[in-house]
């Protein structure tokens, strides 16, 4: 019985990442020698051995992050060639920034944008997904990867309503919200987050997360993803899933310009 369930399993698994794997190398053509920020990085998914390996291939790659100190970089320098992404690359430059305020950079002065797991855990990812299309040249592309609810802690939430997130855009949410804290603490299943400890140590952390930016505020799926795109004014080139936990959005900015104001 067991034996039988592996197969399934493994068959399903073969199932979810067929698209995406028969698609990757043509987004790896696509950003091939071409200049892009990543938000949030770096993220093992885009190194040689990742999912999409892309930072061997690129011709250059700036980093945003919001601090100057995270939980997942540690200590970090704002400035040129202060983003080392990738040991055979020359790095690039650091932003320190939000992702909701690209303020330092300049409009369309990228060829893609890259961020992997980062959306869920801003406030308003609206912001972030029309900064990222500001900052993109037209007929670039924003490489989104998201974590599938399904296959992590937050199995037992529900996906977040568009409208909440189109509130969230017009109320310019800020990273200070809480609001969905309760729902978390109730909800996050911590016996697959280890890291997190307690549930007393994991409320300690998750009030604090203006500092750590650790909870998930949000959930999504590809129907989600879809609706970002929409929001943006961006095409769908690929939505698709791919093992053990990834959403994955391939989204192009259009020639003529992005979401209108």
């Amino acid at each position: 019985m067991q034996t039988i369930k592996r197969l399934i399993t493994r068959l399903f698994n073969y199932y979810r990442n067929a698209r995406f794997y028969y698609y990757r190398k043509d987004v790896i053509r696509f950003l091939r020698n071409k200049s892009g920020l990543e938000i949030g990085g770096p993220s093992a998914i885009f190194r040689e051995k990742g999912m999409l390996p892309i930072y061997s291939v690129v011709k250059s790659l700036d980093g945003c992050n919001f601090s100057c100190k995270t939980i997942w970089e540690g200590e970090i320098e704002e400035g040129n060639k202060k983003y080392n992404y990738c040991e055979n690359s020359l790095p690039g430059r650091q932003y320190i920034c939000e992702a909701t305020d690209l303020k330092s950079i300049k409009s369309e002065q990228y060829d893609f944008v890259v961020c992997a797991h980062l959306l869920e855990h801003l406030a308003n990812p609206l912001k972030v997904i029309e900064e990222s299309t500001r900052v993109l040249k037209d007929g670039g592309v924003i490489v989104v990867v998201l974590p599938d609810s399904r296959y992590t802690f937050d199995h037992n939430r529900n996906i977040t309503d568009f409208s909440h997130l189109i509130s969230d855009y017009k109320n310019n949410m800020g990273e200070h919200d809480l609001s969905h804290m309760d729902e978390i603490l109730e909800l996050h299943d911590l016996s697959m987050d280890l890291p997190a400890g307690t549930p007393e140590q994991f409320r300690e952390r998750s009030l604090l997360n203006y500092e750590n930016r650790c909870l998930h505020q949000h959930v999504f799926n590809l129907d989600t993803m879809k609706k970002l795109a929409d929001f943006a004014g961006l095409k769908v080139l690929f939505l698709g899933v791919a093992t053990p936990c990834h959403m994955i959005g391939i989204l192009r900015k259009s020639f003529k310009t992005g979401r209108s104001k």
